[in-house]
């Protein structure tokens, strides 16, 4: 049975921080406390329904890979144990419970810090038009969803809500964050792709390219956000997987070629979701979290 699917919350007793396109965001004292919901985001655009399971497959997926990548780099998860939290979010618990953390409250570097280890997506239809990502040259002859030589950094800007991200260049980023803190978030997104893909792989599954957000916290870069989730990642399975096409994929790709396939115009108000389209979506959210974790939420 589904459980209810929640699309926005309310916490009387907590400060509203902030609403993200998925995330509603509380201030708690010195932390912060991010709440996943159902919503889904496509081409920037908030969906009218939401995705069952969605929020708690976020929550616990970031999770696993922020124990996983901890020894790359520190983070900003403190626990997402319901019972550990500050008293004021006890009343709240069945709503908070597996889909919420409580988090360092990090001052965000304000880049979007994207790798690619095959090329796909936005950087594919750059690379048609200009044979480069991002101000990054790239071999002629690259077929869709081919494998690089080795993963390619291409930060992007970080668009408000119903703004689009815009690829940007290394200098580019650089006029927006300093070169120390470029060259610092740089490295961790790629050794947290690379450390990330190899255990991936076991599993039988590509991780094509993933979205990184960093922070500072008492002077130190530390990793915010989600990680490695199905919604800032691109999951292909192995055995399925050949170049030169589009792939089947365990994220919310399948969303968007759906909205594709009815000429949706990227704008709000956005068109309904037809049922089978919102379960199967679920289904592929908890079978990519079982296959990387080996844990189920149903």
């Amino acid at each position: 049975m589904n459980p209810e699917v929640l699309l926005t919350t309310s916490f009387p007793k907590l400060k509203l921080y902030a609403r993200g396109k998925v995330r509603d965001i509380y201030e708690v004292g010195e932390y912060l406390l991010l709440v996943s919901t159902d919503r889904l985001s496509a081409f920037d655009v908030i969906m009218n329904q939401g995705i069952p399971y969605k929020g708690m497959v976020l929550t616990k997926i970031s999770e696993f890979w922020f124990d996983l990548t901890k020894d790359i780099i520190s983070n900003h998860l403190v626990t997402t144990d319901v019972n550990k939290y500050p008293d004021e979010c006890k009343e709240y618990s069945a709503s908070l419970k597996n889909r919420s953390m409580l988090v360092k409250k990090a001052k965000v570097v304000p880049i979007e810090c994207i790798v690619r280890g095959y090329i796909s997506g936005s950087g594919w239809n750059d690379y048609k038009k200009t044979g480069s990502i991002s101000g990054i040259k790239l071999p002629e002859g690259l077929k869709e969803s081919e494998k690089f030589h080795q993963p390619i950094f291409t930060p992007s800007t970080k668009a408000e809500i119903g703004a689009h991200d815009e690829n940007i260049s290394a200098d580019e980023a650089m006029q927006i964050i300093d070169k120390n803190t470029f060259e610092e978030v740089k490295d961790a997104t790629i050794n947290i792709y690379k450390k990330a893909s190899d255990y991936a792989l076991t599993k039988g599954i590509i991780i094509a390219d993933t979205k990184f957000e960093f922070g500072k916290f008492k002077n130190e870069i530390i990793l915010v956000d989600e990680v490695l989730t199905p919604d800032s990642s691109r999951f292909w399975p192995l055995d399925k997987y050949e170049k030169g096409r589009g792939q089947e994929s365990y994220d919310k790709q399948f969303v968007r070629d759906y909205l594709l396939s009815i000429n949706f115009n990227k704008q709000p108000p956005p068109p309904p979701l037809p049922d089978e389209i919102i379960n199967k979506t679920s289904e592929k959210y908890l079978d990519i979290y079982k296959k990387l974790t080996g844990n189920s939420l149903v």
